[in-house]
């Protein structure tokens, strides 16, 4: 109502319930304005109202979800108030699908369980599903704020309430019931400027508690269904690891690289699986990123990859363990740049031990590349790319093919570079985390010998240094004995 007038009306709406304004009692009393069965059914409506002494609402009317205003609601509203705005593909999509009028039938479970993943869409596939498919029925309440008398004109019709209830049974009203909040305003853009405020409030009949009770019992048997269901379409073949196996994924990804001479870097990378460890024969162990562009970060020049991989290993654990700390997979990779007439160069080689304890890690790891004396070789590198490089990734640590006590890098001349970024989320399936017995216990203590031969290598030399030194002390006390006994025999 206007602040100041006693202009006020008050109506009791119900869901889709049909209350004709002004303009639509003028329009359809006359048959032959009438085109569609709808408009012939108002006509009749409309008639029945006026013989029954009129309706009783004036300023207050509805839409409902069949009304042509409901269906071009949608396709008139804008993102933004530019006046210049041009609808998007996904918005012409939205508002002309006809959400309200689709019908879901219902599908086998074994139908639907070999579609859940639709592995290669093709593009009509995805024009088709790109849109919201929830069937909705929409309801709007108006509000004629014209001049008393001047009822029935467009320009002064504005949405009170919209209404929207979808086939899951999710009721949306905007705006929200007044509640304790103060009365909604509308202000008139007229000569005027006349303000109306209204308020909208829940009237419906509280449920009774026989009828709530039997609702939530339909509710707890929906729920019992859909979890059987669900359960249905996802089945229960999952694969298990066998006692004394541990799986271990890594959903890794390559975060950034840098600190590095040049630009345009990528990174070439492989994994290392020791002795006891597999792989399924489809898993890709290596894999080279995209070549990046840098952007100054602070003083740094920074190349963000965001390059994701996936890595799935078994340990099988075997009797030799026992004697021997296991070793825990390596991740080998190198930096390398290329340049605008294709000339590529080593930036740096690194090596990461994948952490053995589960969750989210994030890593960065510097790294190193050899370097030759003199200014000729800078000079080659500069001009016409190349550098020295590594026969063997694996020199970064020990070497794969090394088979000697000691490994001498004396003479090998190297430059520190720069660092790359890792970021990894470890998941680790095992049957001894989820029993009791002995077999557990094993697991977790190779898990523990893991866990700090991948914190820090150095702790893993130190105590097969120390094994080794143990090894040699009771072979000298074995011989001693022997040469003791040998001794005290000759004497007597």
């Amino acid at each position: 109502r206007p602040a100041g007038d006693d202009d006020e009306e008050e109506a009791e709406v119900g869901w889709q319930e049909k209350l004709f304004s002004q303009f639509e009692v003028d329009l359809f009393q006359n048959e032959s304005a009438c085109q569609t069965p709808l408009d012939r059914q108002y006509h009749e409506e409309i008639r029945k109202l006026e013989k029954a002494g009129g309706r009783k609402n004036y300023r207050i009317f509805t839409y409902t979800d069949h009304d042509r205003f409901t269906n071009l609601e949608e396709h008139c509203q804008k993102v933004t108030d530019s006046d210049h705005e041009v609808p998007s593909y996904l918005a012409e999509r939205m508002a002309n699908v006809r959400r309200r009028r689709q019908e879901r039938r219902p599908i086998e479970a074994s139908s639907l369980k070999s579609k859940i993943i639709t592995w290669e869409p093709s593009e009509e596939f995805i024009k088709n599903n790109h849109v919201i498919n929830t069937p909705v029925q929409t309801m709007y309440i108006m509000g004629d704020l014209g001049p008393y008398g001047k009822l029935g004109r467009k320009e002064y019709e504005h949405v009170l309430c919209t209404i929207k209830v979808d086939s899951n049974g999710v009721i949306t009203v905007k705006p929200d019931f007044t509640g304790t909040k103060e009365a909604y305003r509308i202000e008139l853009h007229g000569e005027k400027r006349e303000v109306w405020k209204y308020t909208i409030e829940n009237v419906s009949v509280q449920v009774q508690p026989e009828e709530e009770e039997r609702e939530q019992h339909m509710l707890r048997d929906l729920y019992t269904r859909h979890k059987e269901y669900i359960s249905g379409l996802v089945g229960s073949e999952f694969e298990t690891t066998l006692p004394g196996t541990l799986r271990l994924f890594v959903n890794g990804e390559i975060v950034s690289a840098q600190g590095y001479e040049y630009d345009n870097l990528y990174v070439h990378f492989f994994l290392e699986l020791p002795n006891q460890w597999s792989s399924p024969a489809s898993q890709q162990l290596s894999g080279v990123t995209q070549t990046c562009a840098t952007k100054t970060v602070g003083w740094d020049k920074v190349a963000y990859f965001c390059y994701l991989f996936t890595l799935e290993m078994f340990f099988t654990q075997g009797d030799e363990s026992e004697e021997s700390l296991p070793q825990w997979p390596v991740l080998y990779f190198e930096v390398l740049s290329l340049d605008f007439w294709q000339r590529y160069r080593v930036e740096g080689y690194g090596s990461l031990v994948l952490p053995a304890s589960p969750g989210v890690h994030m890593l960065t790891i510097p790294t190193w590349r050899p370097v030759e004396l003199g200014t000729v070789a800078e000079l080659r590198r500069f001009f016409i790319g190349g550098s020295p490089e590594l026969e063997d990734l694996t020199y970064v640590r020990i070497p794969s093919t090394f088979k000697g006590d000691r490994l001498s890098r004396f003479g090998f001349r190297t430059e520190t570079t720069g660092s790359v970024t890792f970021r990894l989320y470890c998941l680790q399936q095992s049957k001894a985390f989820l029993e009791t017995s002995g077999m557990r216990q094993r697991m977790q203590s190779v898990l523990d010998q893991l866990g700090d031969f991948s914190q820090q290598s150095s702790v893993y030399n130190v105590l097969e240094a120390f094994q080794r030194a143990r090894r040699r002390m009771q072979e000298a006390r074995e011989s001693l004995s022997q040469d003791l006994i040998s001794t005290s025999a000759s004497a007597l």
